[in-house]
């Protein structure tokens, strides 16, 4: 049974968090929830842009997603894809975020025009380090910023979260956490490997719709933490707000301490 376990109305916003039995059915409910917006978004404007997140959980949502019965209702051809972060490795290589998504969801997708995959730049491909590949975004990003906007506020933003709470590649403790701009090279990441590519605090909390998805019971501390608003310092996806409405996606494992 799914249940939504509160409600709150901030100055940020709506927060919503919502409890699946499990992480099968979390995924499951991620898709639909996710093409259900999409579709409700394209029936009044296009294009659409959404964030998508690696992890067990996001790349299984992905999947249910390609295998989705409602998937063939989107007009792919407007609807943009944005990573929140991604690991400083090789293209194709089978750690990077890119190359899952890919494998479970993009390519299934043939009416996706490759200029709405918007990919960060891997070493080899005209950068040499992460800096220089968040600088590229930055300026990709840029392109689809409205005028007098500082950030693309993107309509649905998908973040994992692990079990220290970070979200993206923000991790507590990092100096990525105070990074200025819309995104930031991360050096000394706790969780190999250490070269990452991330958004930043400022340009998550600009989307519209944040949405962090965490599944397993060594999640539960680090929900609580989040929902409890503790410091981004010791807990970064406290920090994971939209300016419309934050939802968590949970399992019930990862609910037991936040309930």
């Amino acid at each position: 049974m799914t249940t939504d376990v509160e409600t709150e109305t901030s100055a940020h916003g709506a927060r919503l968090v919502v409890v699946h039995p499990d992480a099968g059915v979390l995924a499951e409910a991620v898709a639909s929830r996710l093409l259900t917006r999409i579709l409700d978004i394209q029936s009044v404007r296009t294009p659409v842009h959404v964030v998508l997140t690696g992890g067990t959980v996001g790349i299984r949502s992905l999947a249910a997603v390609a295998a989705h019965p409602v998937r063939d209702a989107v007009d792919w051809t407007g609807v943009h894809f944005w990573w929140g972060d991604e690991r400083f490795l090789p293209a194709g290589d089978p750690e990077r975020n890119e190359t899952q998504a890919r494998e479970a969801l993009l390519d299934h997708l043939p009416a996706l025009p490759a200029q709405n995959v918007h990919v960060m730049a891997a070493p080899g491909e005209g950068v040499g380090s992460p800096e220089e590949s968040a600088a590229l975004y930055a300026d990709e990003l840029s392109r689809f910023t409205p005028d007098g906007a500082t950030h693309l506020a993107f309509d649905v933003l998908l973040l994992g979260m692990g079990p220290d709470g970070h979200v993206a590649s923000l991790f507590p403790g990092n100096a990525g956490l105070a990074a200025q701009g819309a995104t930031t090279g991360v050096h000394d990441s706790p969780k190999p490997p250490p070269e990452r590519v991330s958004l930043t605090f400022s340009a998550i909390q600009a989307a519209q719709e944040v949405w962090v998805v965490a599944a397993g019971a060594e999640k539960a501390p680090a929900v609580a933490s989040a929902l409890a608003g503790d410091p981004v310092e010791t807990t970064p996806a406290a920090g994971a707000i939209g300016t419309r409405r934050t939802l968590w996606l949970v399992d019930l494992a990862a609910s037991s301490t936040s309930s």
